[in-house]
Protein backbone atom coordinates (compact mmCIF):
# COMPACT_ATOMS: atom_id res chain seq x y z
CA UNK A 1 0.00 0.00 0.00
CA UNK A 2 1.33 3.42 -0.96
CA UNK A 3 1.29 5.96 1.85
CA UNK A 4 1.99 9.65 1.87
CA UNK A 5 4.05 10.88 4.85
CA UNK A 6 2.18 14.17 4.62
CA UNK A 7 -0.97 12.33 5.74
CA UNK A 8 0.54 12.04 9.21
CA UNK A 9 -1.26 14.21 11.75
CA UNK A 10 0.07 15.28 15.12
CA UNK A 11 -1.51 15.54 18.58
CA UNK A 12 0.88 17.38 20.92
CA UNK A 13 -0.72 15.80 24.01
CA UNK A 14 0.49 12.39 22.85
CA UNK A 15 4.11 13.27 23.50
CA UNK A 16 3.21 14.48 26.98
CA UNK A 17 1.05 11.58 28.16
CA UNK A 18 2.29 8.47 26.37
CA UNK A 19 4.95 7.39 28.87
CA UNK A 20 2.64 7.82 31.85
CA UNK A 21 -0.10 5.85 30.07
CA UNK A 22 2.35 3.11 29.09
CA UNK A 23 3.39 2.69 32.73
CA UNK A 24 -0.22 1.93 33.64
CA UNK A 25 -0.87 -0.31 30.64
CA UNK A 26 2.12 -2.46 31.53
CA UNK A 27 0.55 -3.01 34.95
CA UNK A 28 -3.03 -3.76 33.96
CA UNK A 29 -3.15 -5.33 30.50
CA UNK A 30 -3.50 -9.08 30.00
CA UNK A 31 -0.21 -10.71 29.01
CA UNK A 32 -1.47 -11.85 25.61
CA UNK A 33 -4.08 -11.20 22.95
CA UNK A 34 -5.09 -8.21 20.85
CA UNK A 35 -5.66 -4.72 22.23
CA UNK A 36 -8.44 -2.86 20.43
CA UNK A 37 -7.97 0.90 20.52
CA UNK A 38 -11.19 2.88 20.09
CA UNK A 39 -10.81 6.38 18.60
CA UNK A 40 -7.10 6.06 17.83
CA UNK A 41 -6.88 9.58 16.44
CA UNK A 42 -3.59 10.38 14.75
CA UNK A 43 -2.06 6.95 15.38
CA UNK A 44 0.84 8.25 17.45
CA UNK A 45 -0.19 6.28 20.50
CA UNK A 46 -0.56 3.11 18.45
CA UNK A 47 2.95 3.20 16.98
CA UNK A 48 4.48 4.12 20.35
CA UNK A 49 2.72 1.50 22.45
CA UNK A 50 2.90 -1.46 20.06
CA UNK A 51 6.62 -2.33 20.39
CA UNK A 52 6.53 -1.83 24.16
CA UNK A 53 3.56 -4.16 24.57
CA UNK A 54 4.63 -7.03 22.33
CA UNK A 55 3.85 -9.90 22.04
CA UNK A 56 0.39 -8.40 22.42
CA UNK A 57 -1.01 -7.06 19.16
CA UNK A 58 -2.59 -3.62 18.67
CA UNK A 59 -5.68 -2.96 16.52
CA UNK A 60 -6.27 0.78 15.97
CA UNK A 61 -9.63 2.15 14.87
CA UNK A 62 -11.28 5.45 14.06
CA UNK A 63 -14.46 6.49 12.24
CA UNK A 64 -12.68 9.43 10.56
CA UNK A 65 -11.05 8.44 7.24
CA UNK A 66 -8.48 11.25 7.49
CA UNK A 67 -7.35 9.92 10.85
CA UNK A 68 -7.20 6.36 9.52
CA UNK A 69 -4.93 7.70 6.76
CA UNK A 70 -2.77 9.30 9.46
CA UNK A 71 -2.58 6.01 11.40
CA UNK A 72 -1.54 4.21 8.21
CA UNK A 73 1.14 6.82 7.49
CA UNK A 74 2.56 6.57 11.00
CA UNK A 75 2.51 2.76 10.78
CA UNK A 76 4.43 2.89 7.51
CA UNK A 77 7.21 4.81 9.26
CA UNK A 78 7.25 2.70 12.43
CA UNK A 79 6.71 -0.78 11.03
CA UNK A 80 5.67 -3.58 13.39
CA UNK A 81 4.37 -7.09 12.90
CA UNK A 82 2.25 -6.52 16.00
CA UNK A 83 0.30 -3.55 14.61
CA UNK A 84 -2.81 -4.19 12.53
CA UNK A 85 -4.07 -1.76 9.86
CA UNK A 86 -6.69 0.66 11.23
CA UNK A 87 -10.35 -0.23 10.94
CA UNK A 88 -13.44 1.97 10.52
CA UNK A 89 -15.24 1.73 13.86
CA UNK A 90 -17.81 4.06 15.40
CA UNK A 91 -18.26 3.22 19.08
CA UNK A 92 -21.88 4.40 18.99
CA UNK A 93 -22.95 1.66 16.56
CA UNK A 94 -24.75 -1.40 17.97
CA UNK A 95 -22.46 -3.81 16.10
CA UNK A 96 -18.72 -3.33 15.61
CA UNK A 97 -16.67 -4.64 12.66
CA UNK A 98 -14.75 -7.04 14.91
CA UNK A 99 -18.09 -8.73 15.66
CA UNK A 100 -18.95 -9.14 12.00
CA UNK A 101 -15.73 -10.68 10.72
CA UNK A 102 -12.46 -12.21 11.85
CA UNK A 103 -10.01 -9.28 11.76
CA UNK A 104 -7.38 -10.42 14.25
CA UNK A 105 -5.51 -13.69 14.66
CA UNK A 106 -5.66 -13.52 18.45
CA UNK A 107 -8.66 -12.74 20.67
CA UNK A 108 -9.34 -9.20 21.85
CA UNK A 109 -8.47 -9.20 25.55
CA UNK A 110 -8.43 -5.43 26.19
CA UNK A 111 -10.00 -2.22 24.88
CA UNK A 112 -8.17 1.10 25.15
CA UNK A 113 -9.85 4.49 24.85
CA UNK A 114 -7.81 7.66 25.27
CA UNK A 115 -9.33 11.16 25.33
CA UNK A 116 -12.60 10.33 23.62
CA UNK A 117 -15.60 10.44 25.91
CA UNK A 118 -15.30 14.16 26.67
CA UNK A 119 -14.88 15.05 22.97
CA UNK A 120 -17.91 13.11 21.79
CA UNK A 121 -21.60 12.80 22.63
CA UNK A 122 -22.56 10.81 25.73
CA UNK A 123 -23.90 8.16 23.35
CA UNK A 124 -20.29 7.36 22.42
CA UNK A 125 -19.53 6.48 26.05
CA UNK A 126 -22.67 4.33 26.20
CA UNK A 127 -21.68 2.58 22.97
CA UNK A 128 -18.14 2.02 24.21
CA UNK A 129 -19.37 0.32 27.37
CA UNK A 130 -21.87 -1.81 25.47
CA UNK A 131 -19.20 -2.89 22.98
CA UNK A 132 -16.80 -3.77 25.79
CA UNK A 133 -19.46 -6.01 27.34
CA UNK A 134 -20.08 -7.79 24.05
CA UNK A 135 -16.45 -8.27 23.04
CA UNK A 136 -14.29 -8.66 26.13
CA UNK A 137 -13.82 -12.04 27.79
CA UNK A 138 -14.13 -12.52 31.54
CA UNK A 139 -11.41 -10.44 33.25
CA UNK A 140 -10.80 -8.54 30.00
CA UNK A 141 -9.69 -4.94 30.53
CA UNK A 142 -11.30 -1.66 29.50
CA UNK A 143 -8.88 1.24 29.96
CA UNK A 144 -10.02 4.88 29.82
CA UNK A 145 -7.82 7.97 29.98
CA UNK A 146 -8.84 11.61 30.25
CA UNK A 147 -10.17 14.36 32.55
CA UNK A 148 -13.15 13.74 34.82
CA UNK A 149 -15.32 15.54 37.30
CA UNK A 150 -15.65 13.77 40.64
CA UNK A 151 -18.80 14.05 42.71
CA UNK A 152 -20.03 16.56 40.14
CA UNK A 153 -17.10 18.92 40.64
CA UNK A 154 -14.03 19.67 38.56
CA UNK A 155 -10.75 18.57 40.09
CA UNK A 156 -8.79 21.59 38.80
CA UNK A 157 -9.52 25.05 37.36
CA UNK A 158 -7.84 24.02 34.11
CA UNK A 159 -10.35 21.18 33.72
CA UNK A 160 -13.23 23.59 34.31
CA UNK A 161 -11.87 25.90 31.60
CA UNK A 162 -11.40 22.92 29.28
CA UNK A 163 -14.99 21.83 29.92
CA UNK A 164 -16.29 25.30 29.04
CA UNK A 165 -14.24 25.27 25.86
CA UNK A 166 -15.56 21.86 24.83
CA UNK A 167 -19.19 22.77 25.48
CA UNK A 168 -18.81 26.01 23.52
CA UNK A 169 -17.73 23.93 20.51
CA UNK A 170 -20.47 21.34 20.90
CA UNK A 171 -23.07 21.25 23.71
CA UNK A 172 -23.02 17.42 23.57
CA UNK A 173 -19.34 17.38 24.57
CA UNK A 174 -17.86 17.99 28.01
CA UNK A 175 -15.83 16.58 30.88
CA UNK A 176 -17.86 13.70 32.30
CA UNK A 177 -18.67 12.92 35.90
CA UNK A 178 -16.62 9.88 36.89
CA UNK A 179 -19.42 8.39 38.97
CA UNK A 180 -21.74 8.47 35.94
CA UNK A 181 -19.19 6.60 33.84
CA UNK A 182 -18.70 3.98 36.56
CA UNK A 183 -22.46 3.51 36.88
CA UNK A 184 -22.86 2.94 33.14
CA UNK A 185 -20.00 0.45 33.24
CA UNK A 186 -21.78 -1.50 35.98
CA UNK A 187 -24.88 -1.88 33.82
CA UNK A 188 -22.64 -3.42 31.13
CA UNK A 189 -20.98 -6.01 33.42
CA UNK A 190 -17.81 -3.95 33.85
CA UNK A 191 -16.44 -3.56 37.36
CA UNK A 192 -14.16 -0.72 38.39
CA UNK A 193 -10.71 -2.22 39.01
CA UNK A 194 -8.46 0.75 39.75
CA UNK A 195 -8.06 4.51 39.26
CA UNK A 196 -4.65 6.07 38.67
CA UNK A 197 -3.89 9.75 39.09
CA UNK A 198 -2.14 10.98 35.95
CA UNK A 199 -0.28 14.16 34.95
CA UNK A 200 -2.18 17.32 33.99
CA UNK A 201 -5.23 16.45 36.13
CA UNK A 202 -6.17 13.39 34.10
CA UNK A 203 -7.13 9.91 35.29
CA UNK A 204 -6.55 6.37 34.12
CA UNK A 205 -9.73 4.42 34.88
CA UNK A 206 -9.50 0.65 34.57
CA UNK A 207 -12.48 -1.71 34.41
CA UNK A 208 -12.62 -5.51 34.31
CA UNK A 209 -15.25 -7.52 32.49
CA UNK A 210 -17.27 -9.65 34.90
Amino acid sequence: MNTNPEQKQFAPATQRNRNAILDVLLQVLPKAGTILEIASGTGEHAVFFTPHLAPRKWLPSDPNPLLRDSITAWAAEFKSDHLYPPIDLDAQLPLWPVEKEQITDSPITAIININMIHISPWSACLGLMSGARRILPADGILYLYGPYKQNGKHTAPSNADFDDSLRSQNPEWGVRNLEDVIEVAKTESLTLHKIYQMPANNLSVVFKRD
